[in-house]
């Protein structure tokens, strides 16, 4: 129980004031993700609750937000689609199918997430280069920029087109005076957060003016739903009862668990990664892993959207003060109150100001200082940082670190493969010794062999590899194959400064290598990738 109150709340004042403003910016968002699914907007509105809730307790990060996320939203799409297709050729119709089928996937999803946090895999996040974090960023802010400008829309008779004339004019002048206010409260105060004073304020102005703008009920009402006003989430027993339905269908079923799981964990473990730079602290990728299972597997049971940590929420809060697990508490219980109790309220608050809020989210999210940086910083990591921008922007983020990653791999990799060096000395005694320099492994055995010269080598070799160090198993391979090219030469051939650990393999390979290894005290120690494998097999 101790580990669940750790940085529960340093400031209870600034993480409830903190959560409600989150909750307050949660309400469209989780509404427009469940349009993009194509489910009931009340069914986005638990899914926020129940990953806040889950997340906020038992999470890895306190301070961040997870909720209902278009990343995923995404991904439901054609599952959610292809089962009310199959629900409406069945025996006996089954309405919305394709939502039942989005409860059992959650299932999968939630234990996949378990599964990565079990075996750790979270950490594998502090392994994501600067440069692709920051591309990571810059794409999220241009994406979320784009997302408020669709905001910028009113519908007529079913047809949606751009504002124009005075409902632009008042729309535009809301959001700048949401954004003025969030900008001039913070030099006055800080004591309340600026994004909850700029809500109520211009809320208040709407109500009291009667102006006619886009609210949260109206916006809800444009995409087919029919308000924002529910119960409490109720266990769906029916799920269990539908399995067979999906007998056809697995691969399409697994393969969406799998995307989602992984769309999820990656989402997640960067905006981690983001707020521990903002905060200066560090959290636990594989604790979040286990939490967004749990909360995912939850949403399932209890008719949630699913979901994962959402990055704009998220520096809301921390931007807001809210930095213990206290303030996501209150953004999930506030949400269901909403829900419970104050929908006719939250349905009057102006889109306007939720749009506003975002926009202050978007300018300070953006790595601005990637322009100054840019010109100053290898080519290879500037390439990186816009590969990872633009992808993130036209297709996904999760396919965008992925991307990035690779490439920076690439260029690690290769920079290590040119490194290697072979210096050459003669010995008193007619020895030739090739003293190695830099990692031997996949990358660096082509360059390696390259540094020798069977023909005209004397009869006396001697390779060195004190200053080197053979990383994996092609590294092994290199060493064995040249080493049998010069016995099979007829050629004296020493090898010095080996790891035990290669010496091992070498002989495992081939035990003739015995006779020419030469161990010594100043042998160096490190482990090679291949020694579990290799002990496995």
């Amino acid at each position: 129980m101790k580990k669940l109150f750790i940085n529960f709340s340093l400031d209870p004042k600034k993480d409830i004031l903190s959560g409600l403003t989150v909750a307050l910016a949660l309400v469209p968002e989780a509404v427009a993700f469940a349009f993009v699914a194509g489910i009931d907007p009340l069914v986005g509105l638990y899914g926020a609750f129940i990953m806040g809730l889950v997340t906020a307790l038992f999470g890895g990060r306190p301070g961040m937000i997870s909720g209902a996320t278009g990343a995923m939203a995404v991904v439901m799409v054609h599952m959610i689609q292809k089962g009310n297709q199959v629900g409406l050729t069945l025996e006996n119709p089954i309405d919305n199918l394709g939502l039942q089928w989005l409860f059992i996937t959650l299932l999968l999803v939630g234990a996949i997430q378990i599964a990565a946090g079990i075996f750790k895999l979270g950490k594998f996040v502090r392994l994501i280069p600067h440069s692709v974090m920051m591309g990571f960023v810059n794409g999220l802010a241009i994406v979320i920029f784009l997302s408020q400008l669709n905001l910028f829309k009113q519908t007529n008779d079913g047809t949606s087109s751009w504002m124009n004339g005075s409902d632009l004019l008042i729309m535009t002048s809301l959001v700048g005076l949401t954004m003025l206010i969030m900008y001039l409260l913070p030099k006055i105060t800080k004591k309340i957060p600026a994004a909850l004073v700029a809500i109520i304020m211009v809320a208040s102005i709407t109500i009291l003016a009667e102006l006619k703008v886009s609210t949260v009920g109206s916006f809800i009402v444009d995409g087919g739903g029919k308000g924002l006003e529910g119960s409490l989430p109720s266990f769906q027993f029916q799920i269990f009862d539908l399995f067979q339905t999906m007998s056809n269908h697995w691969s399409l079923i697994l393969s969406t668990a799998f995307l989602l799981a992984a769309v999820g964990l990656i989402e997640s473990l960067m905006t981690l990664n983001l707020i521990d730079e903002l905060t200066e602290s560090r959290g636990s990728g594989n604790r979040e892993c286990l939490a967004q299972g749990s909360a995912n597997i939850l949403n399932g049971l209890f008719g949630g959207m699913g979901g994962c940590a959402m990055i704009g929420q998220s520096i809301i809060n921390v931007n807001s003060g809210g930095r213990g697990r206290l303030s996501g508490l209150i953004a999930a219980i506030a949400l269901l109150c909403f829900v419970l109790f104050g929908a006719p309220l939250i349905e009057k608050i102006p889109i306007a100001a939720l749009v506003g809020v975002m926009f202050m989210v978007v300018i300070g999210t953006f790595a601005w200082s990637s322009f100054r940086i840019i010109r100053k910083i290898p080519i290879s990591d500037a390439i990186v940082l816009i590969t990872v921008s633009a992808i993130t922007v036209w297709q996904d983020l999760a396919i965008a670190v992925i991307v990035g990653v690779i490439i920076s791999a690439l260029v690690f990799a290769w920079k290590n493969a040119i490194m290697i060096r072979a210096r050459k000395r003669i010995k008193s005694n007619g020895t030739k010794v090739y003293e190695i320099w830099g990692p031997l492994f996949f990358g660096s055995v082509q360059n390696f062999n390259s540094k020798f010269n069977l023909k005209t080598d004397p009869e006396n070799v001697e390779i060195d590899f004190i200053e080197s160090k053979v990383s994996d198993h092609s590294g092994i391979e290199a060493i064995s194959n040249l080493a049998k090219k010069y016995l099979k030469a007829k050629k004296n051939l020493k090898l010095t400064h080996l790891s035990p650990e290669c010496i091992t393999l070498l002989i495992k390979a081939d035990p003739k290598l015995n006779k020419i290894i030469k161990t010594s005290i100043d042998d160096p120690r490190y482990h090679v990738v291949t020694d579990l494998m290799d002990s496995e097999v």
